[in-house]
């Protein structure tokens, strides 16, 4: 009796290990690894982005004008004051001159290059000037969005928004120059974005 019992057991964990083969190479037989054409992959420079608001320039220009405005008048003092520097003041004067134009182009082409767009599944924005960079965040890993308003764009009815991934205390990502009205409606798309993307993980 006891024989027929070792036997029977035998025969049940044979069987649960025949039955669990089978199911590990009916997986293997379903598994299809075949390699990616990555040229066929949809490209994000394909994507039309948004450029910033043109009004966002005057912000641009007024913020030049009072950080280099403060540096001309306290220049304008040291040359008054201080009898060394008078010998001085071409090289001065020239190198100020450069580091103004100089300022001023790298902002304008800071401004063109800049551009943005929300897809489906992520947020894309493009910024830079000598060098692009091209950041893609997917809303799974948005964690909060922030809708912010600078004193001289508040001038300009204009707002920037700061989207942050999950861990992070500073924003990825943030694009100035938006219309308030419409950075108030992406934030309220992003807002529900984040939920929706909550759901479908539980």
């Amino acid at each position: 009796m006891l024989f027929l019992k070792k036997e029977n057991l035998t025969l049940r964990i044979l069987n649960g290990f025949l039955k669990q083969s089978g199911t590990e190479n009916s997986k293997m037989e379903n598994y299809i690894n075949e390699p990616i054409d990555v040229t066929a992959l949809p490209r994000f420079e394909d994507v039309e982005l948004k450029p910033l608001h043109p009004s966002y320039l005057k912000v641009i220009w007024l913020n030049f004008a009072m950080v280099f405005g403060i540096i001309t008048i306290g220049s304008g003092f040291a040359f008054y004051f201080i009898n060394e520097l008078h010998e001085y003041w071409l090289p001065i004067t020239g190198g100020y001159i450069f580091i103004v134009v100089f300022s001023i182009s790298i902002a304008l082409i800071k401004f063109r290059n800049r551009g943005f767009a929300f897809r489906t599944h992520d947020a894309i924005y493009r910024s830079g000037a000598i060098s692009i960079t091209t950041t893609i965040i997917p809303y799974n890993r948005v964690q909060h969005v922030a809708l912010h308003e600078g004193f001289i764009s508040r001038m300009f009815n204009l707002a920037k928004i700061e989207i942050f991934t999950a861990g992070g205390d500073k924003s990825d990502i943030q694009i100035p120059g938006i219309e308030k009205q419409e950075a108030e409606k992406i934030k309220l798309l992003l807002m529900g974005k984040i939920l929706t993307e909550e759901e479908n993980g539980e």
